[in-house]
Formats: structure tokens, sequence, C-alpha cells
């Protein structure tokens, strides 16, 4: 389900309204109120140890609980995509990153609640400062360091991953220097 088919009232002025919104957009006949269905912002990161393995953790829960992904979650307000991902990297795995580059932006759904949400993935490179401290919290049922070359495409949690992981393939990206 996507959120547009929760607008049955208009969520300012609480009028019930004749149809539901179609295309990205929701219009109150009555009050006006104009609502556009942007996607969320999320942000992941390839992070590398000094051997060149990146870490890949194992979620904890659904959606695709058991499987594998990136560090990384939603953007939260008045936060940037490299303070999200630091973030959510300390929360999710205890590690502090250093030298983020952009590698690109893929589109994704996320399915929670009953509701499919429409997202943005940002997708960087990082560097891990102390590798050592890793441990496996938030979300996170175990963690590995890897070749991302030696990764099965079909075990990565999202299609949104699968494909800035072919993307960081075919360019040979490693840890920033």
């Amino acid at each position: 389900m996507i959120p547009r088919e929760f607008f049955h009232h208009c969520p300012r002025c609480g009028a019930k309204q004749a149809a539901l919104p179609a295309g990205n957009s929701f219009k109150c006949a009555a009050c006006g109120f104009l609502y556009y269905f942007n996607p969320a912002i999320a942000v992941a990161g390839f992070v590398f140890a000094a051997d060149g393995r990146a870490l890949f953790i194992r979620r904890a829960k659904e959606p695709a609980k058991g499987r594998l992904a990136l560090p990384g979650g939603f953007v939260d307000f008045n936060e940037t995509a490299e303070e999200a991902l630091r973030r959510e990297t300390r929360e999710e795995v205890n590690l502090d990153l250093a030298d983020l580059q952009f590698l690109c932006t893929r589109t994704n759904s996320y399915p929670y609640g009953g509701v499919t949400y429409p997202v943005l993935d940002l997708f960087f490179i990082a560097r891990v400062v102390r590798a050592e401290s890793v441990a496996a919290l938030d979300g996170v049922e175990s963690f590995e360091w890897t070749d991302p070359h030696a990764v099965s495409l079909e075990s990565i949690a999202f299609p949104s991953i699968r494909n800035a992981l072919v993307l960081l393939r075919e360019r040979r990206l490693a840890a920033p220097q």
C-alpha cells in the first residue's frame, strides 16, 4: 500500500475527499491544502577496513530480516546525508567513519507497518576509523567484513543495495585514500 491510499480525508481541515489522490500530490477540494508525495531519504555506506574488505550487516528485523545490507538508515530532519550515515553507523555497528565519498543514488521501496514508502537511497564509500570497535547493535543480527566482489547479489536485502554494489564492482572502487 502506498501512502496516498490513506488520504481519504484532508490532513489539514479533515474534509472527506470524493476520490483518492492520483499522481504525486494531494489537493483538498475543501480548503486547497496541497501535499506532495515525496520519497523518504535514506543513506547507506560501503565501509572499508584498511585491508580492503567492506562491512556487511545481517538485518535483525523485517523487512528483509536475515539478509545482508549495509550500515545506514533514514535521514532525520535538519541532518545532512553525511551526518545521517555517521549517526546510523555508530548506532548500528559502533563505528566512526572517515573520508566519505558519494557513490550514487538508487530508488527503493520500504514496507513498514502496512505502508510501502518510496525511498531515495544515497550511497557512500567510507573508511572506518577503528575496525576493531565494531559490534552488532541496533537492528543488526551480525556483521561480516568481506570482499565486496565475493558477496552474492542474491543475499542482499534490497534491490537498491544490489544495484549500488554492481556499480561499485564495475568501477572497481575501494576504500577512500
